[in-house]
């Protein structure tokens, strides 16, 4: 079983560019990315840029919020979805309630060209009114022109209030 504190400070080491070299390396390599500037604002406008583009009810705007090589581990389905196909048919049936989605809680980490936004929200369903609360984590990475979400791993609440 892998210990999540150390999966903790292995994603902080990467995301804050401090990664050491490799075991049996004198040096690591030099370092030639430009990090893009950004602040907290921005990364938490990503989830308001994703929930507007649920509002279209269109799985293809939706899903032109991820990057090419991305991974979806959606709320109400066991199936991670790696390909824009596989989101798209997710999103296709997911959108068929009309969720709206809005945060309760939020950390936000950010590192050179990468940022994670993880924590609480809410789904309300607009074709039943239902609402599911849920955990989340979404990962992005500035691709040059836009941040991408690389990985959004999201799970319905386990305990019952």
């Amino acid at each position: 079983m892998r210990n999540p504190y150390v999966l903790s400070a292995v994603l902080a080491a990467v995301l804050s560019g401090c990664a050491s070299a490799p075991s049996g390396s004198e040096t690591a390599p030099a370092r030639t990315e430009v990090c893009r500037a950004s602040n907290e604002q921005e990364i938490a406008a990503l989830f308001d840029r994703w929930n507007r583009s649920l509002q279209t009810g269109d799985p293809h705007q939706v899903v032109a919020n991820y990057a090419d090589r991305s991974i979806l581990l959606p709320t109400v389905s066991n199936q991670p979805r790696l390909t824009a196909a596989e989101k798209e048919d997710y999103f296709h049936h997911f959108l068929e309630n009309k969720p709206v989605g809005k945060i309760d809680s939020r950390t936000i980490e950010m590192g050179c060209n990468t940022a994670v936004d993880a924590g609480l929200y809410t789904f309300t369903f607009g074709a039943t009114g239902a609402q599911v609360k849920a955990r989340y984590t979404y990962t992005y990475r500035w691709d040059g022109k836009q941040w991408l979400i690389t990985s959004h791993h999201s799970s319905a609440m386990p305990e019952k209030n």
